[in-house]
């Protein structure tokens, strides 16, 4: 049997196109100055864990991110673009409601998570969990009985989760993906378990410790 894989999964941290609803897709924008903060807050929550590798995809946003946690345990980064965000094709750089008034078929179908829907350019969602899950799980199968950090995206951490619990991509969604939380998932041969999802006390001003509670 094989020991499990521990994964740290994380989605980059807040970037302008965020704040505007903006999609983002597989264009490069990098992180704005909370997202920054926010991957500072990141490495700073994962300095003492044992992690012995750091994936990143090497879309900016993410690869800033993943910097933090690198440096907070003195690794380098490994890059792989099968850890991209989906790729959006037409509907990259414009906001929800702009893809609503110019392309509302196609916004219809997207909104109802049409699993074989691709915008003209882009990845329909079958693909893009296949790519995403076939990445983790290539990646996880190098570290058995390690802990190791993942630094991508909404969309693939929507998948994991998914992967994790076993719901459909059309299952609708009522779990978080916020920038910077901290998501903790198993990997065997036999498939993802999830162990912890959105933790962002990290992220939370008020959880800082007075000098009296060591």
């Amino acid at each position: 049997m094989m020991d499990p894989t521990r994964i740290i999964a994380i989605r980059h941290g807040e970037t302008a196109w965020n704040v505007d609803t903006r999609i983002q897709g597989q264009l490069d924008i990098p992180l704005n100055a909370t997202g920054r903060w926010q991957a500072q807050q990141l490495g700073l929550a994962l300095a003492g864990e044992p992690i012995t590798a750091v994936y990143a995809s090497d879309l900016w946003r993410a690869y800033e991110t993943a910097l933090a946690v690198a440096g907070a345990v003195g690794l380098e980064i490994d890059t792989d673009e099968g850890l991209r965000e989906r790729g959006f094709g037409v509907f990259q750089g414009h906001t929800f409601a702009e893809i609503e008034a110019s392309l509302p078929d196609q916004a219809l179908r997207w909104r109802k998570r049409d699993p074989e829907f691709a915008p003209e350019g882009g990845e329909c969602l079958n693909d893009f969990r296949d790519r995403v899950v076939g990445c983790v799980q290539d990646l996880a199968a190098r570290h058995p009985g390690e802990l190791i950090a993942i630094v991508a995206h909404g969309g693939v951490m929507d998948v994991l989760y998914r992967a994790a619990v076993g719901l459909g991509l059309q299952d609708p969604r009522s779990w978080e993906l916020g920038n910077a939380a901290i998501n903790r998932l198993l990997w065997t041969p036999q498939g993802f378990n999830l162990v912890g999802w959105a933790d962002t006390q990290h992220l939370e001003a008020d959880t800082a410790l007075d000098e009296t509670s060591a």
